[in-house]
């Protein structure tokens, strides 16, 4: 028995989406790390905040929280248990 809720293709493309803002977050940190003065990496990394920011708020406004422990707002009742986490698909 599963009590897994079905989601939509949309839950999956915007999850798409933010793992691959989130792949590019994370590659420009690490060339950061070794080239702090490269303006235009820095340009892309804050526009890729700006980018992931506004999906996180989407998907969470459409679906629920992403993160828990206060870095996602949740509506009440509490969200967690709505659908499955980010992880689970």
């Amino acid at each position: 028995m599963s009590d897994r809720i079905e989601v939509d293709e949309q839950y999956y493309r915007m999850l798409e989406q933010l793992q691959a803002v989130d792949f590019v977050l994370c590659e420009l940190n690490l060339y950061l790390d070794t080239h702090p003065d490269d303006a235009g990496a820095v340009q892309q990394y804050n526009q890729n905040v700006q980018e992931r920011w506004r999906l996180a708020h989407e998907f969470e406004s459409q679906y629920g929280p992403l993160m828990n422990l206060g870095h996602s707002y949740s509506a009440c009742p509490w969200q967690w248990v709505d659908l499955p986490w980010p992880w689970q698909v």
